[in-house]
């Protein structure tokens, strides 16, 4: 190898970079058992192509047939048009003499070709990863089991449920809020914001996490989930029409109404509906439960990976859950999760990339659930970092209370004492915050508490707030020896202080003493 390798560069060293790329061409073409392309001679023709500038015709049409080789795609041309096909839908590009585009087009199975304005400025932008990506989402929504008569079939199951969701997402908000803001209607609105284009797959956008300058936290701004076909080991029955009567009835809970699936045509398949998570998300066991429970599809234990949830959440397999953070202020907060209160089986979760259903009746109470879970992780993501972790002053033991509530105990910076800030979850929408051992009329500040939670979603700016007004309150009559100590970090050794009315930051879980606010919302599932 070691001469083969050296002879071989210097064999092709003299050749231009047109001759070496017809070559590896020439090399994909033949014919091979494989039905899949090789891979090491994929990733020669990506690189050379990096380099080659598309000013031509026949190197757009090159790049183009490799991405639909990529995706398992069908290529072929005309003189000046290429043609990137699958079972259920194809491309059609337009080519200049040049190598531009002069126009994309789009046509499902049975359907009329429509320009797509969104590809055709990707490739005229030479944006090819970005084309390939979309090209792949398409792919990935057409790409339905069975021959062909199921894969119609699966198709029109599909195109029904697509219009029961686009009748869906005309309904009004759930929530109270009026603003009108694209983070309060993909948040609040029953199924989020709903993208049918015939460029794009049907994609639900379900839940945007607050980015702003009081908030540490990292959470990717968007949560999506593609509505797709996935094949099943049972058998399921699916719509062969719409099943949601017009005009739009709602029942008391504010959910439309639905014609029985028995009064319309349907057909069973192996095989069943799909959302795909984009990115994927840590669910807790209660809310995998949850899932099963709507959709009325178990969910093995096979396919699911349990681990404790907050490794999940941090994505780290480190033993030691402490984690240093810094605030936009350039103030240091060190969090403590003991080990013994994340990692018992009661925390397990999973991460979870799609979620199998049957039915347009069954989503909105998946995306509750799911935005529920975002909520929650959101919040305790706020508190992890990358990296190693260092003590800093203001330390912070963080531990779950019960499914949908955590406890942070800390030392208080007025005296010699603990308190507690216990957060409660009880759906996508609320936050409740109690303060406990803080010496301040409880009401007031357990109101503001949950002002500042809900509005930045986050635990250290939270803190920094309760610390500010827990400073403020402080009695001027307090005694020198304190005062002189200063800010007190909640981790420093407590046994000999005394907790007048919070429990010792390591007791029995705090909840069961101190009558949580009970969950609401996705229980009626």
């Amino acid at each position: 190898m070691s001469a083969i390798i050296p002879d071989l560069r210097l064999k092709y060293a003299a050749k231009t970079w047109k001759e070496t790329f017809q070559l590896v061409r020439r090399c994909m073409d033949k014919s091979r058992n494989d039905s899949n392309p090789c891979e090491p001679l994929i990733r020669s023709l990506e690189r050379l192509q990096e380099v080659l500038n598309v000013s031509s015709m026949n190197a757009m049409r090159s790049r183009l047939e490799v991405m639909a080789k990529q995706h398992r795609m069908g290529f072929h041309f005309t003189e000046a048009t290429c043609y990137l096909t699958a079972d259920l839908f194809y491309l059609e590009v337009a080519l200049l003499p040049c190598g531009g585009v002069e126009e994309v087009k789009v046509a499902p199975h049975g359907g009329v070709p429509l320009s797509s304005e969104t590809l055709l400025q990707l490739l005229r932008s030479k944006h090819f990863a970005e084309f390939s990506a979309k090209l792949k989402d398409l792919f990935t929504q057409y790409n339905i089991p069975g021959d062909n008569d199921v894969k119609f079939k699966l198709f029109t199951a599909l195109q029904h449920l697509a219009k029961d969701l686009q009748e869906m997402s005309n309904l009004p908000r759930l929530a109270s809020d009026d603003s009108c803001c694209q983070m309060d209607a993909v948040n609040s609105t029953m199924l989020g914001c709903l993208i049918a284009g015939k460029d794009c797959p049907l994609t639900l956008q379900f839940y945007s996490a607050p980015m702003d300058d009081t908030t540490t936290n990292m959470e990717p701004a968007l949560q999506e989930a593609q509505v797709a076909v996935s094949p099943s080991h049972v058998t399921h029955k699916l719509q062969m029409a719409s099943v949601l009567p017009l005009p739009l009835q709602l029942d008391t809970q504010g959910f439309p109404v639905f014609t029985p699936l028995s009064d319309v045509p349907h057909e069973e398949f192996h095989a069943c509906f799909v959302l795909k998570l984009q990115p994927v998300i840590p669910l807790m066991m209660p809310f995998v439960h949850k899932i099963s429970r709507i959709t009325e599809i178990a969910v093995p234990d096979v396919e699911l990976q349990w681990a404790p949830f907050l490794q999940l959440l941090a994505d780290s397999e480190e033993q030691d859950y402490i984690f240093t953070v810094r605030l936009p202020c350039e103030a240091m907060h060190t969090y403590v999760f003991p080990v013994e209160a994340w990692d018992s089986a009661p925390q397990s979760g999973a991460v979870m990339d799609s979620i199998s259903f049957t039915h347009p009746v069954q989503i909105p109470r998946l995306v509750e659930v799911l935005r529920h879970q975002c909520v929650i992780n959101n919040v305790l993501r706020s508190s992890i970092s990358k990296g190693s972790a260092s003590l800093c002053e203001q330390h912070f033991e963080i531990r779950q209370e019960a499914d949908t509530s955590f406890s942070v105990t800390f030392r208080r910076p007025d005296m010699d004492s603990l308190a507690v800030l216990l957060v409660d979850i009880p759906n996508s929408h609320q936050i409740l915050c109690r303060v406990f051992g803080a010496g301040i009329e409880p009401s007031s500040l357990d109101e503001h508490m949950s002002d500042v939670m809900k509005r930045c979603m986050s635990i250290p700016p939270t803190l920094q707030a309760l610390y500010k007004k827990l400073q403020d309150a402080a009695s001027p009559d307090r005694t020198p020896e304190v005062a002189e100590k200063g800010p007190l970090t909640p981790m420093e050794d407590s046994h000999s202080t005394s907790v007048p009315d919070c429990p010792k930051i390591n007791s029995s879980p705090i909840a069961a003493s101190l009558q949580p606010v009970a969950p609401v919302g996705v229980e009626h599932v």
